[in-house]
Formats: C-alpha cells, sequence, structure tokens
C-alpha cells in the first residue's frame, strides 16, 4: 500500500515543474496518502471490498473456530484416548492449521492486492485533482508532507500554502 502510495505520490509530485533560477517558489503540501484515503471514492471501493471479502472472513473465522475446538478437544482428551485416536486428532488439527493458514494468507494477499488497485485508480484521480489545483493556486510545487525532503545540507525544507483540504473535496 505504502509502495503504491509513494509512487503515486512522487508522480503527482513530477507533475509540477520548478524552475532552479526561482528564488521564491510558491509551494503546497498534501498528506497524500490521507487524502487518498479520505476520500468519498476510495471509502466507497474499500467498503464494496469488505463486502466481497466478507464471506472469505467468515470462513477463515469458522476454520479458526473449528481449529480451536480440536485443540480443546486435545487437551481435554488427553490420556483417555488410544495412540490411534490421539494420532488421527492430532493430525486432524494439523491438516485445520494448514487450511487455516492458507486460507488467511489467500485472503490477505488477494485482499491487498485488491486494496492496492483501488488505491492506485484513487490516487491517479488525485494526481490530476492535483495537477489542477496546482494551476489554479499557481503553485510551483506541491510536496507530499510524508515524504522526508531535505536539502542538501540536512536541513528539512520548509513547506507553505496547505492544499490537503481543497484537494480532497474535489
Amino acid at each position: 500500500m505504502r509502495f503504491v502510495l509513494s509512487a503515486v505520490a512522487t508522480f503527482a509530485l513530477g507533475l509540477v515543474a520548478v524552475a532552479p533560477a526561482m528564488a521564491q517558489a510558491k509551494t503546497g503540501t498534501i498528506d497524500f496518502q490521507r487524502a487518498v484515503v479520505e476520500t468519498a471514492e476510495f471509502k466507497k471501493a474499500y467498503a464494496q471490498l469488505e463486502a466481497t471479502y466478507k464471506p472469505k472472513q467468515d470462513a477463515l473465522s469458522k476454520a479458526q473456530q473449528e481449529l480451536q475446538d480440536l485443540d480443546t478437544q486435545m487437551r481435554s482428551s488427553q490420556g483417555q484416548l488410544s495412540q490411534a485416536g490421539a494420532a488421527e486428532l492430532q493430525a486432524k488439527a494439523q491438516r485445520k492449521q494448514t487450511q487455516v493458514e492458507r486460507l488467511q494468507q489467500d485472503l490477505q494477499e488477494d485482499f491487498e492486492a485488491d486494496r492496492d488497485r483501488a488505491l492506485q485508480l484513487t490516487g491517479t484521480r488525485m494526481t490530476d485533482v492535483l495537477k489542477k489545483l496546482a494551476e489554479e493556486k499557481q503553485l510551483d510545487l506541491i510536496i507530499d508532507a510524508t515524504a522526508p525532503m531535505r536539502s542538501e545540507r540536512g536541513n528539512a525544507y520548509e513547506r507553505s500554502a496547505k492544499i490537503t483540504g481543497p484537494a480532497r473535496k474535489r
């Protein structure tokens, strides 16, 4: 997620060129990640993702509960089962553990991939909004407030003309 937003933010920052000879460049700052995730577009996409993945999350929760039940059963029947019965119960628990791990990994990978696509799409649209906003406010440079910006001497650059609010409203 952070990589996708950083890549889009870097692209957004590259949209506005600054002439090196300008002594007083007019700059703006934006918390690009926050601005993207707070848009109505991303919130809607995220809600759709959650709804889409709810059945898979429910299946994972059910499998985790079954694993927990097997663990409880193994502990409570310790010494009461034959060796074959204990081995069978343990093998069943191991299979369930493998199933839970696979479900969890698949769910996480699929959800993150879909979330990253939504972030990228929203970030691209935010970049277009920032480009228009930079033209309207006659900004020479827009800086992502979360990206570390240092001068050659290691001093933090000063930031001005915050535009996070107007960009989110578009």
